[in-house]
């Protein structure tokens, strides 16, 4: 994959990774449906006979006008171990560090920048230009440098007025949901059985049971 220049995201994910590292099978550049298929295919496979398993459920969903569309949740299946959560745990924070790690603040900078500047607004000073992109940066801090890229590069291809931060929040959150759903499924799974530090020992009594059978000596 070729990374682009100033993007520290897409350039980390061209370091050698483990065979399955999701990160390594990652390409910004295919299409939403192509990446999920190949992310996932890139993940251990205890993980993607999990992912496999899990219910998926479809509710309603509302806002302030109403109804607001469909959203689904994904449950993980019964009888997750511990070194499965683990597994999920480790995987999830390969994911978080790499394809959906926030941009890198020059960078984006630098595309906001260069984004508002196709669509000038009139009777702004270059200062008020400058405060305005600062509080587009902190507002789109949390997206990687990736999703920036795509959701600038859509708008300039297809709107003909200067952006809304809203607008391009809802951008960025549409067109990196498909890694953002895996990455909630990675936790749900890694929520779904105790780390080994807080799964009970059975070689050191439960006070509570301990307790219980002194009550019924008592009695």
């Amino acid at each position: 994959m070729t990374a682009r220049p100033g993007n520290a995201t897409v350039t980390a994910l061209s370091r050698p990774h483990n065979p399955f590292s999701p990160s390594a099978a990652f390409d910004p550049d295919l299409p939403a449906p192509q990446r999920r298929i190949r992310l996932t295919a890139a993940l251990p496979p205890p993980l993607q006979e999990l992912l496999a398993q899990g219910r998926t459920d479809r509710r309603p969903r509302f806002g302030e006008d109403g109804f607001d569309g469909m959203i689904e949740q994904w449950s993980p299946p019964p009888g997750v171990t511990a070194a499965q959560a683990a597994l999920a745990r480790q995987t999830l924070e390969e994911l978080s560090a790499t394809v959906l790690a926030p941009a890198d603040s020059d960078h984006l900078l630098g595309r906001v920048l260069t984004l508002l500047s196709h669509f000038p607004a009139k009777g702004l000073s270059p200062e008020v230009e400058r405060m305005m992109a600062l509080d587009w940066a902190d507002d789109l801090g949390e997206y990687p440098g990736w999703v920036i890229d795509a959701a600038a590069r859509s708008w300039r291809r297809s709107r003909k007025w200067r952006p809304s931060i809203a607008e391009m929040r809802a951008l960025c959150e549409e067109i990196c949901a498909p890694e953002r759903a895996l990455a909630d499924r990675l936790q749900a799974l890694a929520d779904a059985a105790p780390r080994k530090a807080d799964a009970p020992n059975p070689h050191v009594p439960d006070p509570q049971a301990l307790a219980t059978g002194a009550l019924r000596r008592m009695g």
